[in-house]
């Protein structure tokens, strides 16, 4: 199946959160990242262990170039270091859409502003500058934390994948499938600019 030419990654940045184009330079920071909190043995998603994380980035580097992924490194503007990464996947730039995964963020990010004005700066790429009509988020049906905060986002349960996709455990996973449609973005964008308000920016 041949996908439109991705453009040139970009560069988001916000008060808290900047996403770069993810490198190998970021390896060491997010091998770092990764062990606050040993996300690797979470059960119910994939996430990278220090091991594999070159191979990882490698990875998402061929999905960008094969035209189906853009990967972002997260960095944390108060430290300038990376504590995660984030993704456009599965897009289809000819259909106007796009899915926001394959993300993790360390452990000691939880409850700061980064997350939320991280997916405020892709949603407003996505809807803005790629022109989407809808943006798709997925997570483990039992990953309750995950879908508690896509929920707090705005986004809408389209429905169940069931059977979708076998973990590293051998479980089965039904993966919960969300969206914002385009209809959606200007509430859920003022919803996200009301929650970061109660942040204090890091610089």
């Amino acid at each position: 199946m041949s996908h439109s030419p991705l453009p040139d990654m970009p560069v988001l940045e916000g008060d808290f959160v900047r996403l770069e184009p993810l490198e190998q330079r970021h390896a060491t920071d997010l091998v770092s990242a990764e062990a606050d909190g040993n996300l690797h043995e979470l059960w119910y998603t994939f996430i990278p262990d220090g091991a594999s994380m070159s191979a990882e980035i490698d990875r998402r580097l061929g999905l960008y170039e094969s035209g189906t992924m853009m990967p972002f490194a997260v960095i944390d503007r108060a430290t300038n270091r990376a504590v995660g990464m984030t993704t456009f996947m599965n897009m289809r730039l000819e259909n106007f859409k796009v899915e926001i995964g394959s993300t993790w963020l360390a452990t000691s990010t939880q409850g700061t502003g980064i997350n939320p004005e991280m997916k405020m700066l892709m949603l407003a790429y996505a809807f803005e500058v790629l022109r989407c009509n809808a943006v798709e988020l997925r997570t483990h049906e039992k990953n309750a934390q995950s879908r508690a905060a896509i929920s707090k986002l705005g986004a809408q349960l389209d429905g169940m994948l069931r059977n979708d996709m076998v973990m590293p455990n051998g479980t089965l996973r039904n993966t919960a499938v969300y969206s914002i449609t385009v209809d959606e973005w200007p509430a859920v964008h003022d919803g996200l600019v009301a929650r970061l308000d109660t942040f204090d920016a890091a610089v």
